[in-house]
Order: C-alpha cells, then structure tokens, then sequence
C-alpha cells in the first residue's frame, strides 16, 4: 500500500468518524484545537496531515492513533461456512473462530428430530434471533415459544434447551466462549 493510499484511508476514518458522531467540522476542531478550514483541508487531502494533528484528531474522535492509521487489511474477509451435522441440528460458523471480540456467531439449524438433551447451565449470556420455523426455549420453569424476527437473550445461568416447534427452525446466535464450548459440536469438553 502506498503512503498516498494509506493518507486517503486516514483521511476516510476521520471524516466517516466525525460523521457517525454527528459532528460538523466546526465541532471535531474545537474538540482537536485545529481551526475548521484545516480540518477541512485534511479530511478533503489539501492538506497533508501532521502528526501532532493526528494525535489531537485521535483523542477528540475517541480513538487511538493506531486505529487512525492502522493499513488497510488484506487479509480475506469473506468466511465461507461449512455446516457441521449433528443429532438433528446443523450448525454453520459465521465468525472466526478464537473471535477478537470474545464471542461466537454461528446459524443453526434445529429439526425435530434433534437428540433430546437436558437443560445446559454455563456462565455467561447467550442471544438468538428466529430466522424461519419456530423455536421452543425451555428456560428454567418456562416454555417459551419464539417465532420469526423475534430475538431472545438470556443468562445461561439459567437451565436451558432450545427445540424445534412443529417443524424446522433456523435461528442466528451468538455465544460467549463459555456457550460455544457448551452448545458448538467439536468444541464441547474442551476446557
């Protein structure tokens, strides 16, 4: 990547920053002590950009410096889900696996033909959204049914077991490692 290419991401950053914060130009510079035609200059690349202003420009967004510059990523950002089959539920991974974020996105697939299992219980949260079908939530003493576009979220503290209701379900969930070790086929039993 070129210097030139690298200042234009920059350039990107502050300005798509300042715009999701609502912030006219008048206020990133009084945040940052530039005057706005300055500020306007860098985010348009009149102006090259100094490092001084890059770091006052970093602290006013809200950010580090390292965000600011960090290069663009070449890295391939596409993930290509393989489902994993298992007693009546399919799962596809949708998230890298060992996610920076601490958690775990995954689609499922739930059958009625799913192995009956007994209530899990794990620290942490779980969340699921209904795709298609409908899923049934054994959430301690309550039999919950969620039906497309609504989401549930849940401590996992409480005894648990999701089931298909009258057909197949899809749903979208995300795990915190404790969830993914519990409910994830090849990552059960892995502490």
């Amino acid at each position: 990547m070129t210097q030139e290419e690298t200042e234009s991401i920059v350039r990107q950053r502050i300005r798509g920053l300042r715009l999701a914060r609502s912030w006219t130009l008048d206020t990133l510079a009084a945040r940052c002590f530039l005057s706005p035609s300055t500020l306007s200059r860098i985010e348009t690349g009149h102006q090259r950009i100094a490092l001084e202003q890059l770091v006052a420009i970093a602290k006013a967004l809200g950010t580090s410096l390292d965000q600011l510059v960090e290069p663009e990523g070449v890295d391939d950002v596409v993930i290509r889900p393989e489902p994993e089959s298992m007693g009546g539920t399919t799962f596809w991974l949708l998230s890298r696996e060992r996610d920076r974020r601490g958690v775990t996105i995954a689609k499922m697939r739930i059958t009625e033909d799913r192995e009956a299992t007994a209530p899990q219980v794990h620290p942490g949260y779980e969340w699921f959204t209904v795709l298609s079908g409908i899923v049934r939530l054994q959430l301690g003493t309550r039999t919950i049914l969620v039906h497309p576009g609504h989401a549930v979220e849940f401590s996992t503290m409480t005894p648990h077991v999701l089931e298909a209701h009258e057909g197949p379900a899809e749903l979208l969930t995300i795990f915190d490692h404790a969830g993914e070790q519990a409910h994830l086929p090849g990552h059960r039993h892995q502490r």
